[in-house]
């Protein structure tokens, strides 16, 4: 059997709860979350609105299918930095379950996630990943990232102490 490496992916340093800030009275967006250096929002009132990419799992791995797929898949990354994966063969139960385990998560109090809040030196945890300076932009968003398989890879710190469903979910990948 292989044995999987995994090299340290870097740290982060601590920035503020997006949940939190959002909760306070503020009149205008905090300087680190305006992002001068990207295109405004695309915001329209019409029902034609861009669609978010799909890839099909079945065509890349078809031999007729793939090129056009693999296309698709280069300009769903270079243009858009995400996609939706279709037939992925994971099953949907499966998904839905940790979909709602995360939601859970999100919803727990402040004090409660604190728990699971980034160590120094790791990005795995509750926060956000790859701050490096104090005068980084941040994006506005919290994010919650862990390893879970291999399981000799989970974090004694974080999958433990994970609500049941949703540590139950996980195991079952």
């Amino acid at each position: 059997m292989e044995e999987i490496k995994v090299t340290n992916m870097g740290s982060s340093l601590p920035v503020p709860c997006v949940q939190e800030l959002a909760k306070e009275a503020l009149t205008t967006v905090p300087p680190r979350y305006v992002r001068l250096d990207q295109d405004p929002p695309f915001v329209s009132d019409t029902s034609s609105l861009p669609q978010v990419p799909v890839i099909d799992m079945q065509r890349l791995t078809s031999k007729d299918l793939m090129d056009k797929e693999l296309e698709k898949l280069h300009h769903a990354c270079k243009h858009w930095g995400f996609f939706q994966l279709i037939n992925h063969g994971v099953n949907t139960s499966l998904l839905e379950n940790v979909k709602s385990g995360i939601q859970e998560f999100f919803n727990l109090p402040m004090e409660e996630k604190k728990q699971f809040s980034q160590q120094t030196g790791d990005i795995e945890g509750f926060g956000q990943a790859f701050v490096v300076s104090e005068e980084q932009k941040l994006d506005w968003a919290d994010m919650f990232y862990m390893i879970t398989l291999p399981v000799h890879l989970r974090k004694p710190h974080l999958f433990p102490k994970l609500p049941l469903p949703f540590r139950f979910s996980l195991s079952n990948t």
